[in-house]
């Protein structure tokens, strides 16, 4: 971008990705983390002799948590995990990205790891074969925070012609958007599509199904990826609930969630027991589904631009006003799935669907 006073000459880049690594089995393994803010994603690269075939081949490793907002300067070692791993699409070849999870110098969890209790939540769940899959809205920035493609002293026409719309007076960002997608296909992310939504510079992509802890491994993933591509084009993504204040739309994380007895006939019974259970904790969700304990969502819930109200829950077949929204092809098969719309875009999908999975599977709020 003409305004990105970062931007490098990304040919000269090319021609030293273009050269062999060795005639070793010598690999980068980019380490991924989120750090103290609980939205922000941290990495760094180290070489391993061989490539791993399994995570456990992968070694723990440290980084200064006193830069990462998660410890102070005395005492600012941070254990890094690996969790999750995936092929590398910019290095490419044999190289990985490895989701990790973040230890504090004793080996407690940090406080933005939600990882950990997730995964022994969904261990407990995990007869019910709970499946997850994400809707990720997203907006993207120039330099200067403002809208992609937007007038720099006003505003573009009001919404109605920019969801899943084509032209370029229209849709502002594509190619970053389709770059992506490509992205995590190569990586192994199981994103299952993409669209524009109502707010122009504002996009969608959509991550799942998948079971249990896998959901959020992969979300995470793919939003590293998203950022680390946006940086090649000189772009800013945001994940803030409301970026633009006034009559526009917000951003949302929305969550489709079943089990095994859901997707099975007569599943909608179980389906409408789930909402009512979900009904029951509205203030304990509200709080887990953005990351600054409800207030972010506070701007977004505003029973406006296809939201529901923040302190009120609702329900209803089709109705995206609505808390859970119960799809109409659902409802008509009598079987299938629910979709939370209150998760904020910026929520921890970790923290969503173990409180999914108390609240529905287990009944056991701590």
């Amino acid at each position: 971008m003409a305004d990105y006073s970062a931007a490098l000459d990304k040919k000269v880049l090319h021609k030293y990705q273009d050269l062999t690594q060795s005639d070793d089995d010598t690999v980068q393994c980019m380490y991924v983390w989120i750090d103290g803010t609980g939205e922000g994603l941290r990495c760094k690269t180290r070489t391993l002799p061989s490539e791993p075939k399994t995570i456990k081949e992968i070694p723990m490793w440290n980084y200064d948590g006193s830069s990462t907002y998660q410890a102070e300067g005395s005492n600012s070692d941070m254990f890094i995990v690996p969790c999750a791993m995936f092929r590398d699409p910019f290095r490419r070849g044999r190289n990985k990205l490895v989701l990790c999870e973040v230890f504090k110098y004793d080996m407690r969890p940090a406080e933005t790891n939600f990882r950990k209790s997730c995964k022994a939540v969904m261990e407990r769940a995990k007869e019910s074969q709970p499946w997850f899959a994400f809707e990720q809205e997203y907006i993207l920035l120039a330099q200067d925070s403002h809208p992609l493609g937007w007038p720099k002293m006003g505003y573009p026409g009001p919404q109605g012609a920019y969801y899943c719309a084509v032209g370029a007076n229209k849709v502002f960002g594509r190619d970053i958007v389709e770059a992506h997608y490509r992205a995590c296909l190569y990586a192994g992310i199981k994103i299952a599509g993409t669209n524009s939504e109502g707010m122009p510079a504002e996009w969608e992509y959509q991550i799942g199904p998948l079971e249990g802890i896998a959901a959020g491994d992969h979300l995470w993933m793919a939003r590293f990826l998203m950022h680390r591509i946006a940086e090649d084009f000189g772009v800013v993504v945001t994940l803030d609930p409301k970026p633009v204040a006034g009559d526009w739309s917000g951003a949302g994380g929305h969550c489709n969630y079943s089990t095994n007895v859901m997707r099975e006939q007569g599943g909608l019974k179980h389906i409408e027991e789930a909402i009512g259970k979900l009904r029951s904790r509205h203030k304990e969700h509200i709080k887990v589904y953005d990351p600054q304990d409800g207030k972010d969502n506070l701007k977004r819930l505003t029973g406006d631009r296809e939201t529901s109200l923040y302190d009120e829950f609702s329900s209803g077949v089709a109705d995206r006003y609505a808390s859970v929204r119960i799809p109409r092809q659902v409802f008509k098969d009598g079987r299938g799935y629910l979709e939370d719309r209150r998760p904020s875009s910026n929520c921890d999908p970790y923290r969503v669907t173990e409180a999914v999975a108390r609240t529905t599977i287990l009944d056991d709020w701590p």
